[in-house]
């Protein structure tokens, strides 16, 4: 697999990850999220992963497959009982399609990790204790 382009991290750097539930927000690469912290208050928990099935490797596919690979996503993080939102990955220029995604508490970074290269993504967003998302590249 070749390595990610680095308009496609830049691309990634720049989306808003919106995560949907009563009181929705939305997380930006490296801005500490105060919506964050009273979640991670709320739920006792102290991290986090948004993460997608959608679109492998940054490749548009259809929809009807899309569906399906979020679906055993949705599945298998549910498996683990952790608590989960959905969410969407939107970039401010829509040069990309929204894509459907989940917040999920309490997964480590290494489990998120693992997740994301299951289903082929590039890249995870992961916040820690300290409520700041990063990008964590999954491909060199």
């Amino acid at each position: 697999m070749p390595q990610i382009q680095q308009t496609l991290i830049n691309a990634y750097l720049e989306t808003d990850y919106h995560v949907l539930g009563k009181a929705p927000f939305i997380l930006r690469i490296g801005v500490a999220s105060h919506a964050l912290t009273r979640l991670y208050k709320q739920t006792q928990t102290d991290c986090g992963v948004f993460i997608t099935a959608w679109n492998p490797h940054s490749r548009i596919t259809e929809a009807s497959a899309n569906q399906a690979k979020q679906a055993e996503l949705t599945k298998e993080l549910s498996q683990h009982n952790l608590i989960c939102f959905d969410g969407v990955g939107k970039h401010p220029q829509g040069g990309w399609p929204e894509e459907p995604s989940l917040f999920a508490l309490g997964l480590s970074l290494e489990a998120s990790k693992a997740f994301g290269k299951k289903y082929q993504q590039n890249a995870i967003v992961w916040c820690g204790s300290d409520s700041i998302p990063e990008l964590i590249p999954l491909r060199k």
